[in-house]
């Protein structure tokens, strides 16, 4: 299938806006890159509030930022929460490049947000950013009462390698006994380290992300290459799924990662967990459109609806 007009329009636009490869760039001009780029999203939802806090993690302070939609209490009072990783390769990001999806998220579902700026590559490698985000999805619940929100209906969720974040955060909750979860949102993640896959190969150049890119990625992430065994660096390599929350898994047709999505979606249903997967045709792994963004509203709002 070709590109969905939209996927190609959104590449067009970052092209005249100059991006270029993260591989020709250092790490932070693609940091400032990344900023430029997200800047393009033009308008984004108004919420009734964003708070910030700097919260105590393993490696100092993690910074996170809680958006309250209008209607917060719609799904009841108080109501849900959603964790939500920023998307960049675990290197580029912060709370500024994700703050357009957490709004339309927090307006759409309606449920609070709150964004985690967990610790990025290469200055901080594998496992700070995992070990981040779970201490953030801990904090969120222990301190529910606080944040005005409630403790058995937080959720966690993530684009890219903020997809793979939340799975990640998903095992370590599950094997460690807490904090609870209701829903993993797991859109385009990075899933396995392993470059050898069809959509690899079909989608090495030519729709945004690019295999060089992903190696680029890895590379910066990983202070070894044997830590991409581990199953918190690669969620698709853990022997046993069991137990985890429920899912929503979204892929893209011209991605790279989309195989190890679909694989993940798999091994999911098949360990006995509920997953909704959904693979966007003529779609790229920057950009799914509306319709994504309103299915991942809708699986949100249907899982914390269900508590």
């Amino acid at each position: 299938m070709t590109l969905h007009p939209d996927a190609r329009a959104f590449l067009d636009e970052r092209e005249a806006a100059g991006s270029r490869p993260v591989t020709e760039l250092t790490v932070e001009e693609a940091r400032a890159q990344s900023i430029r780029l997200a800047a393009l999203l033009g308008q984004v939802p108004d919420v009734a509030s964003v708070a910030d806090y700097d919260i105590p993690g393993p490696r100092g302070p993690i910074p996170l930022r809680a958006y309250r939609p209008a209607d917060a209490i719609a799904l009841g009072d108080p109501p849900p929460a959603l964790v939500w990783f920023h998307g960049g390769g675990w290197v580029l990001g912060n709370l500024e490049t994700t703050d357009a999806v957490c709004r339309t998220l927090a307006s759409n579902v309606p449920c609070v947000v709150v964004s985690v700026n967990y610790r990025h590559a290469p200055e901080h490698r594998w496992p700070a950013a995992a070990d981040d985000c779970y201490a953030a999805t801990a904090w969120v619940a222990a301190n529910a009462e606080a944040l005005a929100v409630d403790p058995a209906r937080i959720a966690v969720g993530g684009q890219s390698a903020g997809g793979n974040l939340a799975a990640v955060v998903a095992l370590m909750a599950r094997d460690r006994g807490g904090p609870a979860l209701v829903f993993q949102s797991l859109s385009v993640p990075v899933i396995d380290y392993n470059f050898d896959t069809a959509s690899y190969e079909e989608k090495a150049e030519g729709y945004g992300l690019t295999r060089a890119a992903m190696q680029y990625y890895w590379d910066q992430y990983l202070a070894q290459a044997g830590d991409g065994a581990h199953p918190y660096a690669s969620p698709l390599r853990a022997d046993d799924l069991a137990g985890l929350p429920s899912a929503h898994v979204l892929t893209a047709e011209h991605d790279p990662l989309r195989d190890e999505g679909d694989a993940y979606a798999d091994r999911l249903r098949q360990a006995g967990v509920p997953v909704t997967h959904c693979r966007y045709e003529g779609m790229i792994h920057g950009f799914l459109g509306a319709q994504a963004v309103d299915d991942m509203a809708a699986e949100l709002r249907r899982a914390f609806a269900a508590e």
